[in-house]
């Protein structure tokens, strides 16, 4: 079995792809909050995001990330 760590980039030939544009449903939330996650569940802080996937499952999203990876349409 391979093994991958967060401190060395193995020697493989990486392709660069880039994330479909594909629209989610958000809501920040303005408290602690806790959600049922498929992974089991998750903790929000205020100012999070709760986001639906493509599937319809829900998950948490921290705001810094959220800033960086997302752009709201209005």
């Amino acid at each position: 079995m391979l093994k991958f760590n967060q401190q060395e980039l193995p020697k493989l030939a990486f392709k660069t792809a880039v994330k479909k544009p594909i629209p989610i449903q958000c809501a920040q939330i303005m408290e602690s909050f806790e959600v049922e996650t498929l992974e089991g569940v998750m903790k929000g802080k205020a100012g999070d995001w709760l986001m639906v996937g493509v599937t319809g499952e829900l998950y948490v999203c921290d705001n810094d990330i959220f800033k960086k990876s997302y752009q709201l349409k209005y």
